[in-house]
């Protein structure tokens, strides 16, 4: 996988091969199937490709077919499905060993003013300095933490807390966790960039989260757990800070 933020943007920059039609490398990796945040992120790049300047993604959907093969690149094919006005919106198919092994529907809009309202940020428990490093975490569940942080060196991912550890008790909402998560380096001024790198890291935590009312964690023992399907909704552009 990648080992910097510098190696996650070239795994991400996808090869034309024709109109629509991209090539996705691989990374080296010890996983014995594609990483589906890897093909989430390739996919929608390739979207990005096919639409005018000012049309920015609002939102995907998206759902895994088959596990990829580490072995061989991935072929995007991109269908343009509308180019309106105001909207585009675009199918993008991962394809390995002539079989589709994933799908995306990605709409993209112009910059338009409209009505506003957000949720409020839940309150956490500290910074980002007082979380519990991904590998760290792995380490206590029995997995080599040396391994696991070589695999996802690109992300600096810190735990904080879940529905049974450091949070107030909400039997309405017993599948939560929360984290802080950044790229590990830093991203150059192409909006795509950190989109995809966005895209990548949004398939790390969310089956882990879900697992927590029921007593067990990826790594249990009989455990075989799937990301099936995946939607991202971005409300705004993306910003980007430094932080110390």
């Amino acid at each position: 996988m990648p080992a910097s933020a510098d190696e996650l943007v070239a795994l991400l920059d996808i090869e034309s091969l024709d109109v629509d039609l991209f090539r996705g490398r691989q990374p080296e990796t010890d996983r014995q199937r594609v990483f589906g945040g890897q093909v989430a992120a390739q996919a929608l790049i390739a979207g990005i490709r096919t639409v005018p300047e000012d049309r920015h993604v609002h939102s995907l959907h998206s759902y895994f077919l088959r596990p990829g093969d580490t072995a061989v690149p991935i072929i995007y094919d991109v269908e343009r499905l509308r180019d309106g006005r105001s909207f585009a919106t675009r199918r993008i198919v991962a394809r390995q060993h002539g079989h589709a092994i994933y799908f995306m529907t990605a709409n993209f809009q112009v910059t338009e003013d409209g009505f506003e309202h957000q949720d409020a940020m839940p309150e956490v428990s500290g910074g980002p300095h007082a979380g519990i490093e991904f590998a760290e975490l792995a380490k206590g569940r029995g997995q080599s933490s040396e391994s696991f942080a070589r695999e996802w060196a690109a992300l600096d991912v810190r735990y904080l807390a879940n529905s049974d550890h450091n949070l107030t008790d909400d039997p309405s909402r017993p599948a939560r966790a929360q984290l802080w998560i950044r790229v590990n380096g830093r991203l150059g001024d192409d909006p795509a960039d950190h989109l995809a790198t966005f895209t990548y890291a949004s398939d790390m935590t969310l089956l882990g989260a879900t697992l927590v009312p029921h007593g067990v964690h990826i790594s249990s023992l009989h455990m075989q757990a799937a990301s099936l399907d995946h939607s991202i909704w971005f409300h705004r552009p993306f910003v980007s800070r430094a932080i110390a």
